[in-house]
C-alpha cells in the first residue's frame, strides 16, 4: 500500500535524474560542436588542399570559412600562426583568395577601418606599430611555449616594409585594403584583425 503513495515521488525524482541526464548530455554536446582554435588547426593539418579539386575543393573551403567565423579574434590570431594556414593560402588561386577574405572578414573590420581613417597620420603610424608589435609578440609567446604549442614554422605574421607602412599611413588603410589584390587582402588580414582587437579593447583611444 505504501508503494502508491509514493509514487508521483518517484515519478518527481525520476523527472529530475532525466532532465539532469538532458542537461549534462546538452552541455557535453555543445562542449563537443563548438569550434576552437585547436580543432581549425587540426583541420588544416588534415586537409591537403593540394589534392583536392571540383567540389570537394569547394566544401573544403566552405567548410574552413565556417569554422574560422564561428572563432574569437584571439582564436584566429592562434589559428594563422601555424604553418598550415600558410600552405592552405599558397595553394588558393586569386579568385579563391578574394572570396575567402570576403567571406571570413570579421564585421567589426569596417568600424575599426573608419576609426582608423579619422586618425592624423602621426597616430595611424603608431597604431599599426602597436599592432605589429602585438602580433610579434604573440607569436613569440606561441614559439616559447606560453600559447598553445601549434607547428608554427617560421612563416609568422606578415611584416610590413617601410614603403607600405608609409602609404597605408599616407592613403588610408581602407582606400589602400579596397585597391589591393586578393593576395595583399590575404597578407594584411592579422593586421586588421590585430587592430580590430585594439580597438575592442579600448586601445585606439588610449593611443589618441
Amino acid at each position: 500500500m505504501a508503494v502508491p503513495r509514493f509514487k508521483p515521488v518517484f515519478i518527481a525524482l525520476g523527472c529530475l535524474v532525466l532532465a539532469w541526464a538532458l542537461a549534462v548530455g546538452g552541455y557535453f554536446l555543445v562542449q563537443n560542436s563548438r569550434v576552437t582554435a585547436e580543432k581549425v588547426r587540426a583541420y588544416l593539418h588534415s586537409v591537403d588542399l593540394a589534392r583536392l579539386s571540383g567540389p570537394e575543393r569547394e566544401r573544403a573551403l566552405r567548410e574552413l570559412v565556417r569554422e574560422l567565423n564561428a572563432l574569437s579574434l584571439d582564436e584566429r590570431r592562434a589559428v594563422r600562426l601555424d604553418d598550415a594556414w600558410s600552405r592552405w593560402f599558397a595553394e588558393m588561386t586569386d579568385d579563391e583568395k578574394g572570396q575567402f577574405i570576403a567571406a571570413t572578414m570579421p564585421t567589426g573590420i569596417k568600424q575599426m577601418l573608419a576609426s582608423f581613417e579619422q586618425m592624423p597620420e602621426a597616430q595611424r603610424r603608431k597604431t599599426i606599430d602597436d599592432a605589429l608589435k602585438r602580433l610579434k609578440e604573440a607569436r613569440e609567446r606561441a614559439e616559447s611555449g606560453a600559447d598553445d604549442p601549434a607547428d608554427l614554422g617560421t612563416n609568422g605574421p606578415p611584416v610590413l616594409s617601410d614603403e607600405l607602412r608609409q602609404k597605408i599611413t599616407a592613403v588610408g588603410l581602407n582606400a589602400y585594403y579596397s585597391q589591393s589584390s586578393a593576395q595583399m587582402k590575404a597578407e594584411l588580414a592579422p593586421l586588421l584583425e590585430e587592430m580590430q582587437r585594439m580597438m575592442e579593447r579600448g586601445v585606439f583611444l588610449r593611443t589618441q
